[in-house]
């Protein structure tokens, strides 16, 4: 893709074409670099999604609308976007960078999406990066769910639960496989209110407990508790109405 090609993606065509070319410059290159403009890029980065987030959710609390922020501007996201772009064969790399295949590379191109914001905030201005900057995020922003971006299965499954007044799900570590320095863990969650058993795999007992919740919230949508499923069918649950 040719630099022209970019700036008509990025939606901004740069009145000094060097702030674009030591943006698409990685350190493995020379000099300049676009180390400094990543620097700059990131704060705008911030303050920009944070505006945005801040008049699209207008009835969310700061502290989910932190959370939101953080998983959008977080390297993945940045290099999902770059993708997009079909940034990597733009970006100027040293050969030995670019035999290892470092147009590819997550943190390269995400660090350099960041210094073409920084690159387009000195270009034009503050109003020129948040034109670019919501135009490559407008497509995500409209299907972020801001009470679940960003969390965790684990964290989901019990704020479901806790919402449906059903006790918290049992972890236990039922297995381990494989050597000592590559074990796979194994891990049951159990949740006896909706009658559902899974087991989760991971590479620690975090990822297979994540691993778990997440099969386990699956399920968890498609169930109701099974005393409500006993009331529906006509039986009643002998706690029901229990007086201690």
């Amino acid at each position: 893709m040719s630099p022209d090609d970019l700036q008509r993606r990025l939606g901004h065509r740069f009145s000094d074409p060097a702030l674009l070319t030591q943006a698409l410059t990685h350190r493995s290159f020379g000099q300049p670099n676009n180390e400094r403009l990543e620097f700059l890029g990131d704060s705008v980065l911030n303050c920009v999604v944070a505006t945005l987030l801040y008049e699209r959710f207008q009835t969310v609390d700061e502290g989910d609308l932190s959370r939101v922020r953080a998983t959008l501007v977080k390297q993945q996201s940045l290099f999902e976007l770059a993708m997009r772009l079909e940034l990597g064969p733009c970006v100027r790399l040293g050969e030995g960078e670019s035999r290892s295949g470092g147009f590819r590379r997550p943190s390269i191109l995400a660090d350099c999406l960041e210094a073409l914001f920084g690159a387009v905030f000195l270009d034009g201005g503050f109003l020129a990066a948040r034109a670019v900057i919501h135009g490559l995020y407008d497509p995500v922003l409209a299907t972020v769910d801001p009470r679940t971006l960003g969390k965790d299965a684990k964290t989901l499954l019990q704020e479901h639960l806790q919402s449906k007044r059903i006790p918290l799900p049992v972890y236990s570590v039922v297995g381990t496989l494989g050597a000592a320095h590559s074990q796979t863990f194994e891990v049951e969650c159990l949740i006896p209110k909706l009658d559902i058993q899974v087991l989760g795999r991971g590479g620690s007992r975090r990822a297979a407990e994540q691993a778990a919740a997440l099969l386990a919230l699956e399920r968890a949508g498609q169930r109701a508790p099974a005393s409500a499923s006993r009331r529906r069918a006509g039986t009643a649950d002998p706690t029901d109405g229990a007086v201690s």
